[in-house]
């Protein structure tokens, strides 16, 4: 196994670069840091899509939300209500924006990105009261946002595929609110876990320990009276759920949680797949302009998702 050598480069030149320890820096600071990184990365991404942005219900008032329609679209296409990543407390709409473009043109899905509160000021559990409230939001507004109600998806990547997999156990039982489809991208299953992938990678490579506590540490689930509720990898029953694909990449410490949590949804007879991408990082999928070979794992996630919710 391999990296694929223009992330090597990209990690080559962060590493070059000298940084003052995480702790020591506030999160509005990140955040700053994260959006410049971010833009104008990704000029390849589609431009020719029906982009509107709108407010739907959150957990406590209005979040601010973004509907991308195909070209052409038909007058009702599957929808997917998505949650970005970022630990919780960083990222927004404008990250993750190419990314949600190349998706939505390519799948022929409209997608609903979500721009749910983040921690420190919201911690646990604001980000999914608010997921939940968006998700259920989609729902009873289908016609207005132009969702089939039978084919509604959720997904997310890193954070937001916590949020997404939460969500599908949340509806579980919902008779007026059945998702269609689970897309989960590498996705956080719990707050702590001792695997193999989490002590490997723990340094190096994009998504660090320090990374992750310094997340954790403002989120503020763990000892949370009702934690639980975050960790989809600790529920004992997942029948019932509905079918998933779970991306995970070679280089990621969440990738034995991810490819875990898709076995244990097949062993309960959801139909889950399972894909890893073994030469790339974590949050590759908004890194196309670093790396050729993510376009077209984009392209192949996305036929994945116009098929399930054809």
């Amino acid at each position: 196994m391999s990296l694929d050598p223009h992330f090597r480069a990209m990690l080559d030149a962060a590493a070059a670069i000298e940084m003052p320890p995480l702790a020591t820096l506030p999160p509005e600071m990140i955040r700053m840091g994260y959006v410049a990184q971010r833009a104008g990365l990704d000029a390849g991404a589609p431009k020719d899509l029906a982009v509107r942005d709108l407010q739907v219900d959150g957990g406590a008032g209005p979040l601010k939300a973004r509907l991308y329609e195909p070209k052409d679209a038909p007058a009702t296409t599957g929808g997917l209500v998505y949650f970005h990543g970022g630990g919780f407390v960083i990222g927004d709409l404008e990250t993750h924006d190419d990314f949600m473009r190349r998706l939505c043109a390519a799948s022929g899905c409209r997608v609903l990105a979500v721009d749910y509160r983040l921690a420190p000021e919201h911690p646990f559990p604001a980000a999914h009261d608010d997921a939940l409230a968006a998700t259920k939001w989609a729902f009873d507004h289908a016609a207005e946002i132009g969702f089939d109600p039978a084919r509604i998806a959720v997904g997310g990547c890193s954070a937001g595929g916590n949020l997404a997999a939460c969500m599908a156990l949340e509806l579980r039982d919902d008779p007026k609110r059945k998702l269609a489809f689970q897309l989960l991208l590498y996705p956080a299953t719990a707050m702590e876990q001792d695997t193999q992938s989490r002590r490997d990678l723990a340094t190096g490579y994009v998504l660090t320990a320090e990374v992750m506590a310094w997340f954790g540490q403002h989120f503020a689930a763990a000892g949370h009276a009702n934690a639980r509720r975050a960790e989809p990898a600790h529920v004992d029953d997942l029948t019932g759920l509905p079918p998933a694909l779970v991306v995970t990449a070679g280089f990621d410490p969440l990738k034995d949680e991810g490819k875990a949590y898709a076995h244990r949804m097949a062993a309960a007879r959801v139909k889950a797949e399972h894909i890893e991408y073994p030469s790339f990082v974590h949050d590759f999928y908004i890194m196309a302009s670093v790396s050729p070979p993510v376009v077209q794992a984009i392209e192949d996630t996305a036929e994945k998702l116009k098929a399930a919710l054809a």
